[in-house]
């Protein structure tokens, strides 16, 4: 029976795509459009190639612009493969001609993948997988905005205001937010005096509206003098507030959407009895599963100690490292006897819940402490 190599270069708007047997000969080369009827024409001329035989699908993207191309293969029930960018960027070196093009990508990941034996099959991802990428991917993006707008804001208000930028805490309160979306200057607080301060305050619903105002108020009186552009910085401060504000109510609901959407998942209940791991956290896990190779029939995420040309993925690593400070810190202390720095240990005792939590997930199974853990909680070395 024949075996072909199908190697596709994918992009946003085209894929090149090479078809090689089992020699390596070239039996097609192609770019066609990133659309459905091209993809379709594509894949039903390589099956006829073929004359019936296995034909072996191999691509350098797993999301994004491959999607479609990932989504119409899957439907046809064809083999797919992943071979990273990376791999495909090295491997150049040992081929022929020193220019970079869409064909010779395309023909490199075929031979890649006729000659490697540790590519593993891509599965598709479950829709509530395939979700919760795109609302964690939003919430990062949102946590990046809020966290710029703070610091512009508190750049600003230091700037022309220092003694109210040190009184209120912007980034873990609401309440200073709400006081700078009305008052932002020390004369302006002057005018309006504690007790009317502290009313509009309550009007506006701000936590703690007392102690706010109490603050404010004597950060006001310690400036007297008008610093130069005043007006123009209290005013950016101003539009800054409301929309770090509107951030964090787009924030909540979007964390009750992920929340909804994990809890819906059929690993969530195992995800969640690991120590440490909560419906976020989880939701990162899972959505990070459609960004890097799926190994075995676990299929969560890569774990380093596999192999060592494996690339990790850091994201996952971060979450479970701090999940491992959360959960068994105490166990951090076995690590850095071996000689660890407290990086390498946090990283180290990281992996090793992943391991463990992929044994969790191939089995179906709820966490279990164990009699170390068990002994360490009693001591009162973890906290969770």
């Amino acid at each position: 029976m024949r075996q072909l190599w199908a190697g596709i270069d994918a992009g946003k708007g085209h894929h090149h795509c090479v078809v090689i047997d089992s020699d390596g000969t070239r039996l097609l080369s192609r770019r066609v459009a990133n659309d459905e009827a091209d993809l379709t024409t594509l894949v039903d001329d390589v099956l006829e190639l073929s004359g019936g035989g296995v034909v072996k699908w191999v691509v350098d993207l797993n999301s994004g612009g491959a999607g479609l191309l990932i989504a119409l293969l899957a439907d046809r029930d064809q083999m797919l493969l992943y071979l990273p960018g990376r791999i495909v960027y090295h491997a150049a070196t040992g081929y022929r001609g020193d220019s970079k093009t869409d064909a010779k990508d395309a023909a490199i990941i075929a031979d890649q993948a006729r000659m490697r034996r540790d590519l593993h099959p891509m599965r598709v991802d479950d829709e509530i997988s395939v979700e919760l990428k795109i609302l964690t991917s939003r919430r990062t993006d949102l946590m990046r905005d809020r966290t710029r707008a703070i610091n512009r804001l508190r750049a600003l208000l230091t700037g022309y205001f220092p003694a109210l930028e040190r009184a209120l805490d912007v980034r873990n309160s609401a309440g200073g937010l709400i006081l700078l979306t009305g008052y932002q200057t020390p004369d302006g607080l002057r005018k309006i005096g504690r007790a009317k301060l502290e009313a509009w305050l309550r009007k506006k619903k701000a936590y703690n509206a007392p102690r706010i105002a109490d603050a404010a108020i004597e950060a006001a009186n310690m400036q007297l003098v008008r610093v130069a552009g005043q007006d123009v910085a209290a005013s950016t401060v101003g539009r800054l507030a409301h929309q770090i504000l509107n951030l964090n109510v787009e924030l909540r609901e979007l964390d009750s959407s992920i929340e909804e959407r994990f809890r819906r998942h059929r690993h969530a209940e195992v995800i969640e009895s690991m120590p440490g791991l909560g419906p976020l956290l989880g939701a990162e896990l899972l959505a990070r599963r459609c960004r890097v190779i799926l190994v075995g029939s676990v299929g969560i995420f890569i774990v380093a100690p596999i192999r060592p040309q494996v690339v990790t993925c850091v994201l996952s690593v971060c979450a479970a490292q701090f999940s491992a400070q959360c959960a068994v810190a105490g166990l951090l202390q076995s690590e850095r006897a071996e000689g660890k720095r407290h990086t390498q240990a946090v990283l180290a005792l990281a992996r090793r819940r992943l391991n463990v939590l992929c044994a969790m997930l191939r089995d179906n199974a709820v966490y279990q402490p164990g009699p170390d853990l068990v002994a360490a909680a009693a001591s009162g070395a973890i906290t969770e």
